[in-house]
């Protein structure tokens, strides 16, 4: 839980603890509100939050089955994409299975998933069995291929996103504060061109380079906490653990192997390799061998690449920009600061 924030009341007071992401040191204490922000003066912390509530209760006392008709609708348009890609892919390298593929991989994370992952279904939707979050994708291997199979173990993302990322928007604490987790390479010694090259390799890459590996990071310390395991005193558990981390054997928490053995490796081998398979089939009975199993291959890495990046410039482009907000403290949950970070704490595109 956060510490208790600052009374709202002192609106000046409560301004002082939060600073821009581009201001000097989290240590110093602002005492003139800078440019542009002079509306936090008089914000009415108390009301906002009365207001916040109020709405969700009517948001939610007005679910019901045109809710279920639009998760059925965002299914179906995934599942056409997936069609499209899988039935495709064993002719030859196109951009037309590749494009499925990947719309197919990013809809099934931020149209289904996440939503699904955040209760917002579980009290209209009559199988409650799977759309209830904590159900869904969860448990074995078997319900995560079927609700959600990708890098990251939703159990692992449930903690990350839903717990540490949204009960710590902004602060030091906040496992997907960009500005923070990229700091090595605004400090690196290398040309600016370089540091473009380093980004367009994370944008192909961050979801099983960096978010599956510090997602399993975040379940284990959040397991490590409640069973009152201590921590390390030479681990900073907001730190961010990549796939380097992992490899390096400089990650406290797990092994490689096991971030192989249960996160990485079944959605590798199923997913490109084992998912192709009836390509070998249809390659054999057509006379051309492994050809089409392999083309298929391809367009499942390429369009591997191709959703990376689509996601990458949908949500991690949210929350990064020299105009966002840093906290320097927590805040009380469900208060008319928790509330109003998680407006601040994303971009106004």
């Amino acid at each position: 839980m956060c510490r208790p924030e600052f009374n709202s009341s002192s609106s000046k007071e409560a301004a002082a603890t939060r600073t821009k992401a581009s201001s000097a040191s989290p240590s110093l204490t602002e005492t003139k509100l800078a440019s542009g922000d002079e509306w936090i003066a008089d914000f009415d912390f108390d009301a906002f939050s009365l207001e916040v509530k109020a709405l969700g209760k009517k948001l939610e006392a007005e679910q019901g089955p045109a809710d279920v008709a639009h998760l059925n609708k965002m299914i179906m348009w995934s599942n056409c994409f997936a069609a499209l890609g899988l039935l495709t892919m064993g002719f030859g390298v196109n951009p037309i299975s590749i494009i499925g593929l990947s719309l197919y991989t990013f809809s099934r994370w931020t149209m289904i998933a996440h939503h699904t992952c955040h209760g917002g279904y579980e009290k209209c939707h009559p199988d409650k069995n799977r759309w209830s979050r904590f159900k869904f994708a969860l448990g074995t291997l078997w319900r995560r291929f079927n609700d959600w199979f990708d890098w990251m173990m939703p159990e692992a993302w449930n903690v990350e996103h839903n717990n540490r990322h949204h009960y710590n928007l902004s602060e030091i604490t906040d496992p997907d504060l960009v500005e923070q987790n990229l700091a090595f390479l605004r400090t690196m010694p290398v040309p600016l061109f370089l540091k473009y090259v380093i980004v367009g390799f994370f944008m192909m890459s961050w979801k099983w380079f960096y978010y599956a590996p510090n997602t399993y990071k975040e379940l284990k310390l959040a397991r490590m906490r409640r069973n009152g395991t201590p921590i390390p005193a030479d681990v900073r558990p907001e730190d961010a653990v990549t796939f380097t981390e992992c490899l390096m054997g400089r990650n406290s928490f797990y092994s490689f192997f096991e971030l192989i053995a249960v996160v990485l490796g079944p959605y590798f081998v199923i997913h490109f390799f084992l998912a192709p398979l009836p390509w070998l089939a249809v390659g054999e009975y057509m006379g051309v061998g492994n050809t089409m199993y392999w083309n298929a291959v391809k367009n499942l890495f390429l369009a591997e690449l191709l959703t990376n990046v689509h996601g990458f410039l949908a949500i991690v482009t949210n929350h990064a920009g020299d105009d966002m907000y840093r906290f320097r403290r927590a805040c009380r949950p469900f208060s008319g600061s928790f509330y109003l970070r998680q407006v601040l704490a994303s971009v106004d595109f």
